[in-house]
């Protein structure tokens, strides 16, 4: 028999999909609340730049719907929720780093989730202020590293599918924090007894480049209600307002 979502789980979903805030920025950059994100890039044999999105992007999701951001059977509030809700409340800001050998093994030991994919591997973290983020993970390159863009063939059938904007170009950094929102907006866009399910798939997701024709095809989805859409505020790489992914909950069928 199907039972639906715990109270607990569905309380943690429930804040997704409220939506979040738009609390002005605070004057001191040090202030401002982001999410930090960190991708496996070995130098040698690195993963596939797709498998290190979709790892990203369940990553992200994972953590907003951790039983750490929400409260206890007790009633108490877990030890990542108010930082969490703090953040929800605010812009979402998510800045991705990469890490190689140690300095990926030292990182596991900061407060976050970490999620593999075929061999790739990203960690979220609680998210905090830009100026107090733990030193372990400042003093990770943000950019400066890409990967080349693979051809991963068709989404796989019965996943999500998180569409990126292929004609903005954006770096694997720049497109892990987009497929991270995505992901979240997909997830709250769902009922609770849908993302528990999703949950208990690992959240896994395909990650697909969508060329010119399929975007105007996943537009017309977004305004007709059946996909979500990350619109950018521009801080960086791309135009405010751009339009930099578009989350399907599974494989859209071709018009």
């Amino acid at each position: 028999m199907t039972t639906g979502p715990d109270a607990g789980f569905a309380a943690r979903h429930a804040v997704l999909a409220a939506g979040y805030g738009h609390r002005a920025d605070p004057d001191d950059p040090a202030l401002v609340l982001a999410m930090p994100l960190v991708l496996h890039i070995p130098k040698t044999e690195p993963p596939a730049r797709t498998e290190v999105l979709e790892a990203a992007a369940a990553a992200t999701v994972a953590l907003c719907l951790d039983p750490r951001v929400g409260e206890g059977t007790d009633g108490e509030p877990g030890p990542w929720r108010d930082n969490y809700l703090a953040w929800t409340g605010a812009r979402i800001r998510k800045v991705a780093r990469r890490a190689r050998g140690a300095q990926w093994t030292a990182v596991q030991d900061v407060d976050g989730v970490t999620v593999e994919v075929d061999g790739a591997q990203a960690r979220a973290f609680v998210p905090g202020r830009v100026g107090a983020l733990d030193q372990r993970v400042r003093k990770l390159q943000i950019g400066g590293t890409d990967l080349d863009h693979d051809e991963p063939g068709e989404p796989e059938p019965g996943l999500p599918v998180l569409w990126l904007n292929a004609e903005l170009g954006m770096t694997v950094g720049k497109a892990a924090a987009q497929v991270g929102h995505a992901a979240m907006l997909l997830a709250g866009a769902m009922s609770a007894a849908q993302a528990q399910a999703w949950a208990s798939a690992g959240y896994r997701c395909s990650v697909r480049d969508a060329d010119a024709p399929t975007w105007a095809r996943l537009v017309g989805l977004v305004d007709a209600g059946r996909a979500v859409a990350v619109r950018d505020a521009g801080f960086t790489e791309v135009a405010p307002g751009s339009m930099t992914v578009i989350a399907t909950p599974n494989v859209p069928a071709a018009t």
